[in-house]
C-alpha cells in the first residue's frame, strides 16, 4: 500500500477515556436535526400528484408556474 493513509490505516480505533460511547438513541437524536426538511416529502408528493393529474396536457412549463406555492 503506497498512499497518504498508509501510516494510519492500521492504527487501533480510538476509544475516549473521558466520554462514554454514545447510545444508538442519542446518536439518532443527533442526526434528527436533518428532519428540518420536514414537509419536503409532502411538497414533492404534491408536485408529483399535480404532474400525474396533468399528464395529458402539453404545456408543462405553464403547469410549473401554477404549481409554485
Amino acid at each position: 500500500m503506497n498512499n497518504k493513509y498508509e501510516e494510519i490505516i492500521n492504527l487501533p480505533h480510538h476509544v475516549s477515556k473521558r466520554h462514554p460511547p454514545m447510545s444508538m438513541a442519542a446518536r439518532a437524536a443527533q442526526f434528527g436535526s436533518f428532519a428540518a426538511l420536514k414537509g419536503h416529502d409532502d411538497a414533492i408528493k404534491g408536485v408529483e400528484k399535480f404532474y400525474v393529474a396533468s399528464e395529458g396536457e402539453d404545456n408543462h412549463e405553464e403547469d410549473e408556474e401554477n404549481c409554485e406555492e
